[in-house]
């Protein structure tokens, strides 16, 4: 058997969906057909694209680095053919607050610039927002990146706050700085999150932390009282709450924003979206 595009557009939207079904419908071809191309491909190749031992088809690692040389052989194909671009989207991860406040302008600039390429945003809960594991192709990180095989770019820095119960007594106050929270119980997202207890002086430290994995987890443990917490100024833009006060910290460093990539081929795009992110940033004033 030789391998032709088929396979590659098959496999590409079986990675896209994570689902024979939904690939299917897309291909608008039969399960059985879609299910017998994968095992056609995979069979050429001598290796297996995709995990079916558990109950959600997953890429497994040749998967993960196949899935980018096929999107970029099928756009390669389309473009040198004059075809419209097929719509192979770009998945941008982030763990929290995405851009901050400059998310919906790259969202919307990108659309204007690249309609036929779906900028997909997708929150993934892990330190690379999905990146390591092949699940986006850029991530949005914030803080330091030591994950082997990814190359990052700051884009900017944001203001570290703290956050507060509105009822809080300090809620009311203009600033505040670390020491003022020592003492308390202090939330931290032991998972995707840039707070550690080394933030603070050794000897005025919060008396206590509770764990937590993400932003709904900690705002939740925030506004119900239970303790207080550290992030950055994009989670005040993008998590309002009427139960919850952010008040800036005057003796916080600041934290690195950075975008990340896949140290290997990878979305022909990626380019584009790392010079749009510094033009949306650099024009809405990000340092």
């Amino acid at each position: 058997m030789t391998i032709e595009l088929r396979h590659f557009r098959c496999f590409l939207a079986i990675a896209d969906t994570l689902s024979v079904t939904r690939a299917a419908e897309r291909l608008h071809l039969t399960q059985p057909a879609v299910s017998r191309t994968l095992r056609q491909l995979e069979g050429e190749l001598g290796v297996r694209l995709v995990d079916r031992s558990t109950h959600h088809l997953a890429l497994t690692p040749d998967g993960i680095s196949f899935r980018d040389q096929a999107a970029i052989a099928v756009t390669a194909f389309d473009r040198a053919l004059g075809h419209p671009h097929r719509g192979w989207p770009l998945r941008l991860g982030h763990a929290w607050s995405a851009a901050g406040r400059y998310t919906t302008v790259l969202l919307r600039r990108w659309h204007e610039l690249h309609p036929d390429t779906p900028l997909e945003l997708l929150r993934v809960d892990d330190r690379t927002a999905g990146l390591a594991r092949g699940d986006v192709d850029a991530a949005l990180l914030r803080g330091e990146v030591s994950a082997p095989g990814l190359v990052t770019e700051q884009l900017t820095t944001e203001p570290r706050v703290a956050g507060l119960p509105a009822d809080d007594p300090l809620a009311g106050r203009a600033t505040l700085s670390l020491t003022e929270l020592a003492g308390r119980t202090l939330a931290l997202n032991t998972v995707s999150g840039t707070t550690t207890l080394n933030l603070w002086p050794a000897g005025s430290r919060p008396a206590s932390t509770i764990t937590i994995g993400n932003t709904d987890d900690w705002l939740a443990a925030i506004t119900g009282g239970r303790a207080v917490g550290v992030t950055t100024s994009a989670t005040a833009g993008m998590h309002p709450h009427p139960a919850m006060a952010y008040v800036p910290l005057t003796d916080a460093p600041p934290v690195p924003v950075v975008l990340a990539w896949r140290d290997s081929p990878g979305h022909p795009l990626i380019p584009d979206l790392i010079a749009l992110a510094h033009e949306v940033i650099g024009e809405t004033g990000g340092a």
